[in-house]
């Protein structure tokens, strides 16, 4: 099934998005932050769920092929850019598919209007932790102007591996060709910078911002928990704990996996997906 590129504009915002099959229930795909966007996330996942679904992946304002305003970016804006987006594409109802940032986004959403919420799938979701690793550290590193700069500028295929080994615990996903594309992605004008700005929004002294542990018991809509057993961004513990706490959700644990199971190892993460929203 091919993969689609199109825009739309939402907001007064040049949205791009990537599309794939047309029957179906709709699932949207929704990557997370860093220098990335939809289509790095996605590929194979768009193409695997395509047969049974029309599949969407946007790449969020300041990422990607969309625009990149300057605008304070965070948990919040996000969740009301997907509701808009949904309103633009006249989506009334969809399954969500969130990793890390995108996943928060996910339960942002979800928690506001359950209604328009087919199925919720979290993948190392954030919005599970009370804490970022390193959380001190973290603070102050996102509020140095000249470590944010050097971070924006490393563009080097060795710094690229080195922010996939960060994310990827098999040395072996790391192909060539997976590194291509994310040089691609980091060179883009400003990539990164939106990310940047919303990690200084969330990483506060005592915590991070977005934290939906308390109101996971809320969620009503049929859940899927897919989480990297060697995740350090988010550890194991939070999906587990959210499992508990959402009624009747499952759980699948990735074991020697990490942060981004959908590019460590796509046909198992795909097959875990497909098999639920099915």
């Amino acid at each position: 099934m091919d993969v689609v590129s199109q825009t739309v504009q939402v907001q007064g915002v040049r949205t791009h998005y990537w599309s794939a099959g047309e029957h179906g229930s709709v699932v949207l795909l929704l990557h997370g932050g860093g220098a990335g966007a939809a289509l790095l996330s996605w590929e194979s996942t768009l193409r695997a769920l395509s047969d049974a679904h029309r599949v969407l992946a946007p790449d969020w304002p300041g990422y990607g092929d969309s625009d990149h305003p300057d605008i304070p970016y965070s948990t919040a804006y996000y969740v009301q850019f997907l509701a808009a987006l949904m309103d633009k594409l006249s989506i009334e109802r969809a399954s969500l598919v969130g990793n890390s940032m995108g996943g928060a986004i996910a339960l942002g959403f979800t928690l506001q209007t359950q209604a328009r919420v087919e199925k919720l799938v979290l993948v190392d979701s954030y919005g599970l932790q009370a804490l970022a690793p390193f959380h001190r550290l973290s603070y102050f590193l996102v509020r140095i102007p000249f470590i944010s700069n050097v971070t924006l500028m490393m563009r080097s295929r060795a710094a690229i591996r080195a922010s996939l080994r960060a994310i990827i615990h098999d040395p072996k996903a790391i192909t060539e060709s997976l590194i291509d594309k994310a040089l691609a992605d980091a060179r883009r004008p400003r990539s990164g910078w939106a990310f940047n700005v919303y990690q200084r929004d969330e990483i506060r002294w005592r915590g991070v911002k977005t934290c939906y542990m308390p109101r996971l018991h809320e969620i009503t809509v049929p859940t899927l928990i897919v989480h990297g057993a060697q995740d350090q961004a988010v550890p194991l513990a939070c999906a587990r704990q959210a499992h508990e706490q959402i009624k009747g959700s499952q759980l699948y644990v990735m074991e020697d996996c990490g942060h981004v199971p959908m590019l460590e190892r796509p046909d198992e993460f795909n097959n875990a997906v497909a098999g639920f929203l099915s």
